[in-house]
């Protein structure tokens, strides 16, 4: 137990120093102008190590976005009993949005520098709206197995992107703006 320990702190440092070296050349460099050859030495991995970590140099960009979504679950209905409400639904989903833009701010640093890499390179943005999509997808089915209607599983995740979007346009890459701003969005929807 012990060793399995120690080896999994060392595989998270070894995650983290790529990250942070990737990060430090991108904004030496610019992001079109670096390798994975360039991340792997500047974090004293090999080439090898790199890809066991991240399949390529975008993937770096998004480290913690798996973590995040293979912990992500819907808290308790707040309705109480039966199936969620469309309002529950959204309830739920603010929720859950809540945790996630505090996750992604836990290093505000790390999210002002991860906000300029996505307004300066195009190909990340369409990244980060592929994984936003997977995470739309898998609240819709979360909601659908607690047994919200279908326009409440279908609606209600794309609604909480529009929200987070929103939130994300208006904090202007502050990362202490983020949730107030995604809040706000939330507090703008109306539903009967």
């Amino acid at each position: 137990m012990h060793e399995a320990s120690l080896r999994e702190r060392k595989q998270q440092r070894a995650r983290e120093e790529i990250v942070a070296a990737a990060y430090d050349l991108f904004a030496e460099r610019g992001y079109a102008d670096v390798t994975v050859a360039d991340i792997a030495e500047r974090a004293q991995v090999g080439r090898t190590t790199f890809f066991r970590y991240f399949g390529d140099k975008q993937e770096v960009v998004f480290a913690n976005d798996q973590d995040w979504l293979d912990g992500l679950v819907l808290p308790e209905s707040l309705s109480g009993e039966g199936k969620p409400t469309f309002g529950d639904a959204i309830a739920l989903l603010r929720a859950v949005a809540e945790r996630i833009c505090a996750a992604v701010t836990s290093d505000p640093e790390l999210y002002v520098r991860r906000e300029r890499l996505l307004a300066e390179n195009p190909e990340l943005e369409d990244r980060n709206a592929r994984k936003h999509r997977a995470f739309a997808e898998r609240m819709r089915h979360m909601l659908a197995e607690r047994g919200a209607s279908s326009e409440a599983a279908v609606l209600g995740p794309r609604l909480a992107l529009a929200c987070y979007y929103t939130g994300r346009e208006l904090a202007g890459g502050d990362p202490a703006a983020l949730w107030p701003n995604v809040a706000a969005a939330f507090d703008a929807i109306k539903w009967e």
